[in-house]
């Protein structure tokens, strides 16, 4: 490897800790030492320095440890003479930037608090174009995608291309390979992040392109977002560097694009991106590092052409990419599902409201059907004006000689995302109040309503060949037809529910696991059964069934109960057999249904949590969607970090929405009635399942007496509202002992 790269990554470290050294100096003479410092609404302090060190920053005198530590790891300056390796020394001046960067950062926030602005997408109308550090909410909500593989890995990209259009190139590219594109620092003032504005491009958390700062060190956030990925889901403890590190390289797959000239401060941040195996590849003639040893290939390659940028960067970083080429005129894949349609770029839309908008997947047999067959049976998008409005109906007719009726609401679950990934087409809501927008940018490449048939038969084939042998979609677009094809879905949605909202877990002998998290969550081991749904919210007992039958080698495999050893609390003689193979001996067993005796496993992608509020006998549940204050003193971003990664924690559980209102939850402890607390947006979207499941467990105003942080925030708030209201948790045996 080159000396001279190695001499400048030391050089730079040297320069950055002098940078955050000098800063902290000046913050000190300026605050308090005990004024707060952190990103906002995380657990993880400042993740990189928490997971490398174990060393919890809250003040700026906190602040002061991790300096002396990033101080101890830079090495001496090179010599002409040394004849030794250089990767060492190059390894610890790279970490020691990157511990330096994380504290620049969190100096930021506290100078200049509005800078970063605290949502998904940038408003770039205000001037606000960079989001800063990924709160805990983004995290978990982006981190399920990669534990179920619809993220691979993602681009951290510094600088800017030569010009706009090289920029839309490259990040297109990714986009299409479903990779995240984290974009920080500039070169020579501009931003890959302009030059994506510039060429046209939506810009943000829902497009993954991510805009996280304007200097290299705000770079800091893709690793922070990367080591807190590890400690959410993985397990790994805090200071536990050596695991942090490793995991990342085996499970994050990651790597850094360098466009411009690297200096000694992108230098030591590239250095730094080596420890975790995130090798770098640049467009420039910098010296390389090819020798493998802790990236999975090379650790620096250059100079790279922009048209190969994507391709080399994939191969570098050993990536496995699959990407679907549909034959349709717009750009397709994951990363354009959180595109949005706004009204200057609105062509047309249906459904929300304005007209209907139904989506049906039935059943059909072979010789019903055509395969491929795309019918439009009314208007096309070429007969409606600029910002008018139609209605659709979009059937699908799937033949199989594997394919069951079962497997209908799962297909239909799928038209979602990918009527999303289309560029330039937004897709919002399903069955009967599905919302589809479609941009002027798309008509003008040509899109038509035949293409959303393209998608879904060719995404059909691809994804379910097993069960899928033929697909035909129809597309109604005159009002009446659409109509009618809505009463009929309507008469089958009714079906489909009663079949699962009727079923029991004494009604079957066979549970379902899931252990998609497991690439993350190794101990972790979710069972799904009649009663109890993925605590992710996205599997219910029949999804897992038919998703078993799909695919027998999969996440999702039978489980016999088999002996009832519990069956209050909910334990199974076979799970716990089961639970205790698929964990690797880690967990031996858990209760189904109780929270405050041994709970079932949690990842960190559950929709809801719950918790013990002793003080008011009772239990609240909070939704990763609320980011405020909770009666039990912690955040959901807390809570899901305190018990995460794989881990059974008496006195708190994940689950999902649905499952609140299902039979069994945390039937031992006393079920429902238990719930004194939760989020006033969750209380209104279960408004109706709460008010029924109430009046089956005799209550019939429970609804009305579950508190929300309207009410308060702590127990003692709350606790005269649930008096008032005559809760009947308050009168229930203790849940405490």
């Amino acid at each position: 490897m080159s000396k001279l790269i190695a001499f400048a990554a030391i050089q730079g470290g040297y320069k950055v800790v002098a940078q955050a050294e000098g800063q902290l100096n000046k913050a000190l003479a300026t605050y308090d030492a005990a004024t707060k410092v952190g990103f906002p609404n995380t657990a993880y302090y400042l993740p990189v320095i928490y997971s490398i060190t174990g060393l919890k920053v809250e003040t700026l005198e906190d602040l002061k440890k991790p300096l002396e530590f990033a101080k101890g790891l830079l090495p001496p300056h090179i010599k002409l003479k040394n004849w030794l390796p250089y990767l060492g020394p190059l390894l610890d001046a790279g970490m020691a930037g990157i511990l330096c960067y994380e504290i620049i950062e969190a100096l930021r926030y506290l100078n200049e608090p509005d800078f970063y602005i605290a949502q998904e997408d940038p408003d770039i109308e205000n001037g606000k174009m960079w989001v800063g550090a990924a709160d805990d909410t983004i995290l978990r909500k982006r981190g399920v995608e990669f534990v179920d593989g619809s993220a691979p890995g993602f681009a951290a990209m510094v600088g800017a291309a030569p010009n706009a259009e090289i920029a839309k190139m490259i990040v297109e590219d990714y986009q299409k390979k479903s990779l995240y594109i984290f974009c920080a620092a500039n070169h020579n003032g501009n931003t890959i992040i302009q030059q994506c504005l510039d060429a046209g491009m939506q810009v943000g958390w829902n497009t993954r392109i991510v805009p996280f700062g304007p200097d290299i060190s705000s770079a800091v956030f893709a690793l922070g977002f990367a080591n807190r990925a590890a400690m959410a889901f993985g397990g790994v403890q805090p200071g536990d560097f050596k695991t942090i590190l490793k995991y990342n390289k085996d499970r994050v797959f990651a790597f850094v694009n360098a466009l411009g000239d690297v200096g000694t401060e992108w230098g030591v941040a590239a250095a730094g991106c080596v420890n975790w195996g995130f090798p770098t590849i640049a467009d420039t003639p910098i010296p390389e590092i090819l020798p493998t040893g802790i990236c999975t290939y090379e650790h620096v390659v250059a100079p790279v052409a922009h048209e190969d940028m994507v391709a080399r960067s994939v191969e570098v970083r050993g990536l496995k990419v699959q990407v679907a080429e549909i034959d349709i005129p717009c750009s397709f894949g994951p990363a354009f599902e959180g595109e949005r349609v706004r009204g200057a770029d609105l062509y047309a839309q249906c459904g929300g409201g304005k007209t209907q908008c139904t989506e049906h997947v039935k059943k059909a047999e072979m010789n019903e059907i055509e395969d491929g067959k795309v019918i439009i049976d009314g208007p096309d998008l070429d007969a409606i004006k600029e910002g008018g409005t139609f209605s659709l109906g979009i059937k699908v007719q799937i033949a199989g000689r594997e394919f069951q009726e079962d497997f209908e609401p799962i297909m239909e679950r799928q038209i979602h995302h990918l009527i999303n990934y289309i560029q330039g087409v937004m897709h919002i809501g399903q069955r009967d109040i599905s919302w589809v927008r479609i941009s002027k940018a798309a008509i003008e490449k040509g899109f038509t309503l035949k293409d959303i048939g393209v998608v879904l038969h060719a995404k059909f084939h691809q994804d379910f060949q097993k069960i899928v042998d033929k697909v035909q979609v129809t597309l109604l677009t005159k009002a009446e037809d659409v109509d009618k094809m809505t009463e009929i879905a309507r008469a089958d949605y009714h079906v489909r529910d009663a079949r699962v909202d009727n079923m029991t877990d004494e009604d079957v002998e066979t549970y379902y696991s899931c252990t998609l998290c497991q690439s993350f969550a190794p101990s972790h081991v979710c069972t799904v059964s009649p009663e109890r749904t993925g605590l992710c919210g996205a599997y219910n007992w029949m999804d897992c069934k038919a998703s078993f039958e799909i695919n027998p080698t999969g996440p999702n495999q039978p489980i016999e109960k088999g002996e009832v050893l519990d069956a209050n609390l909910g334990q199974f003689k076979g799970v716990n057999d089961f639970v205790y193979k698929a964990s690797r001996g880690t967990v031996t067993h858990y209760n189904f249904y109780s929270m405050v005796i041994d709970p079932m496993t949690t990842c960190g992608c559950c929709e809801c949590i719950a918790a013990m509020l002793p003080g008011c006998n009772g239990v609240m549940t909070v939704g990763r969607d609320y980011s405020g204050e909770t009666p039990c003193g912690m955040k959901f971003t807390t809570l899901a970090g305190v018990m995460g990664g794989g881990a059974s924690s008496p006195g708190f559980v994940g689950h999902s929405k649905f499952n609140i209102t299902q039979g069994k939850f945390i039937l031992g402890d006393g079920g429902l009635l238990r719930m004194v607390w939760m989020p006033k947006q969750l209380k209104e979207e279960l408004k109706d399942r709460i008010i029924a499941r109430g009046e089956e467990m005799g209550v019939p105003g429970l609804f009305d007496m579950i508190a929300d942080e309207t009410v308060g925030i702590t127990e003692e708030e709350i606790l005269p509202f649930l008096k008032e209201k005559g809760h009947p948790a308050l009168n229930m045996e203790s849940l405490v002992g």
